[in-house]
């Protein structure tokens, strides 16, 4: 291991930056925040949750995604109804139009991605994008977990 790299929040944090900005226009383009756009893409990996638990996925308190998912709702691209097991919880889903928002702007957004990994060569684009999505796999626990 190279004792003299930056350590990887030092590369991750700026480079995510950078990337959230590039992905303001295509966010504006279709009237979506950066945290509606998480929750379309949090119901699409599970079509239906409450509320509390999304709003852990997406890593938000989840008084604060009531607005958004009240905005949401309103624009017809997500339902929210009663959960039958527990009228307190919410069980949410896509609407088809959640689902055309939400691949419009993935679309728009990877778009914007390949431009920067156009930057390096084939093969360590393809082996940057596994190792990236093999991090991105570890559960958060076992990531913080003391040695």
């Amino acid at each position: 291991m190279d004792d003299e790299r930056p350590d990887l929040a030092a590369m991750m944090i700026p480079l995510g930056r950078i990337l959230m900005a590039a992905e303001e226009p295509v966010l504006a383009a279709h009237d979506v925040s950066m945290w509606a756009y998480a929750v379309l893409h949090a119901l699409d990996e599970r079509p239906v949750r409450n509320q509390s638990a999304l709003a852990q996925a997406i890593g938000a308190d989840k008084t604060r995604i009531i607005g958004v998912l009240d905005g949401l709702q309103e624009r017809g691209l997500i339902r929210r109804e009663p959960d039958p097991a527990d009228r307190r919880a919410h069980l949410l889903s896509l609407t088809p139009e959640g689902r055309r928002v939400r691949d419009a702007v993935r679309a728009g957004i990877q778009e914007r991605e390949n431009r920067l990994l156009e930057r390096l060569p084939e093969g360590d684009r393809h082996a940057f994008l596994r190792a990236l999505q093999a991090l991105h796999a570890i559960p958060r626990e076992e990531i913080l977990r003391e040695p």
